[in-house]
């Protein structure tokens, strides 16, 4: 996915907020566990002080004393891994396991809890210490009670833990990616039904985005639907602009050629040229302005009209074989009876009148028109046995005012005009040489838009 693409940032933002709150987890559980286990081992340590309790004794000089020792053995073996010491003013007692260690008075203890608390250890270890002040017999004076084990035990099980918390959470994580991926996808989801309803609207700019869609995309229909409507509604207003001006030209231009033949008889054959030229530039001008209104047209009609090529094939020879140029062409027609394009017949008589008659005007003896279903494209094509066209000149007769023949008249915005409504029907025009030996026009619409 590139890195623009919105799926790629909510995916990123979903796993990254997953990760951070799954870190923050973690180290609340880890903390949690630490807090647990201390706890219990110091409930632990609890149960043993009570039963050190129960043996504490002061001499007369008030030293502490234990007459039985707590019958774990941990604590009689030096470094065993769990230590008693009764402190008072006047002495100390201690188990062997210190050896000759001590243990660390805090500066205050309480008298009605045990507190829990770490300190360095003794033996190059670290100890987890229960302390508490007490008063043992009816003298009153109070007696410091410590006891303490060695806290490797519970760093390691905390250790252990925390490596299975880890695992367990990047396992977690990348469920939880999977899921943030299939929510994406099903978020996204309707965009892939904008993007489709999208496309029939650039292939018939009638169509609109359709009401059925999640409350959040509403707006953005709403506002593609508005500015559809917008741009037709411009569209439309400036054809009927442009087919008002070209057909209220018309009738300067008929008055213009009416002054051409009245100076061609007063015998000023050059200025009547010059008219006459002017007036064919104006008068091809207006059919291209004409012609792109056509194309509008066959665009918005594009969706809902159907056209049979052999019909308006034979039609459009027809015509021209009533002309002086067409009594002496043969028209070779090779087009399937059911083969259809997607757009209206009169547009396809355009096309193919202005291909055929062109062909006609070049062609020595034959034309040729043949069209087939050819893989994802209907194809038809249109060539003559004429002199044909170089391939350095093919692209220029493409562009409106370009010339097939520039000893001859007209201002070529046939081939042009063609372009455009074969472009306004999601069609391609190419030329080239075809095998009669001449031009031959091809054009070729996809499939799915034909069918």
């Amino acid at each position: 996915m590139p890195l623009r693409s919105l799926r790629l940032r909510l995916l990123a933002s979903a796993a990254a907020a997953i990760f951070l709150a799954l870190a923050l987890a973690g180290f609340g559980l880890n903390f949690l566990f630490e807090r647990h286990i201390e706890r219990r081992e110091a409930l632990s340590m609890e149960a043993k002080a009570r039963e050190l309790l129960g043996a504490l004794r002061l001499d007369t000089n008030g030293k502490p004393f234990v007459d039985t020792l707590p019958s774990d053995n941990r604590f009689n073996e030096p470094a065993g891994g769990l230590y008693w010491q009764v402190t008072t003013a006047t002495g100390q007692e201690h188990s062997p396991s210190l050896w000759d260690q001590s243990l660390p008075a805090a500066k205050e203890t309480p008298r009605d809890h045990w507190r829990v608390r770490r300190i360095p250890g003794r033996f190059e270890q670290g100890l987890l210490v229960i302390e508490r002040m007490v008063r043992p017999d009816q003298s009153g004076r109070a007696v410091l009670v410590q006891v303490a084990t060695d806290d490797s035990a519970l760093i390691d099980a905390q250790r252990e833990f925390g490596r299975e918390m880890v695992g367990s959470l990047v396992l977690l994580w990348l469920v939880l990616i999977g899921a943030a991926y299939g929510q994406v996808v099903l978020g996204l989801k309707p965009l892939a039904r904008i993007r489709a309803e999208l496309d029939r609207m650039r292939r018939n700019p009638g169509a609109r985005l359709s009401a059925d869609h999640p409350t959040e995309i509403d707006p953005l229909a709403n506002a593609i639907n508005s500015l559809a409507d917008a741009r037709a509604g411009d569209v439309d207003r400036a054809r009927r602009r442009a087919a008002d001006l070209a057909h209220s030209l018309k009738t300067p231009l008929a008055a213009l050629a009416a002054q051409s033949r009245r100076a061609r008889e007063a015998g000023a054959h050059e200025a009547a040229d010059g008219l006459d030229r002017a007036i064919a530039a104006a008068g091809a001008a207006l059919e291209a302005e004409l012609a792109r209104s056509r194309s509008a047209v066959a665009r918005e009609a594009q969706a809902s009209s159907r056209a049979n090529v052999l019909d308006a094939a034979e039609a459009v020879a027809a015509v021209i074989e009533r002309t002086e140029a067409g009594e002496r062409i043969v028209f070779e027609i090779d087009v399937p009876d059911d083969l259809e394009l997607p757009f209206a017949a009169s547009d396809l008589a355009e096309i193919l009148g202005a291909l055929m008659e062109n062909a006609a005007r070049f062609a020595r003896r034959r034309v040729a028109v043949s069209g087939v279903v050819a893989g994802d494209e209907v194809r038809i094509s249109v060539g003559d046995d004429g002199p044909g066209i170089a391939d350095a000149r093919a692209a220029t007769a493409l562009v409106r005012g370009g010339r097939l023949d520039e000893a001859g008249p007209g201002h070529g915005f046939g081939l042009a005009i063609v372009s455009d409504l074969v472009s306004a029907t999601d069609g391609t025009m190419a030329l080239g040489t075809g095998p009669l030996g001449g031009l031959e026009v091809r054009l070729a619409w996809p499939v799915l838009a034909a069918s």
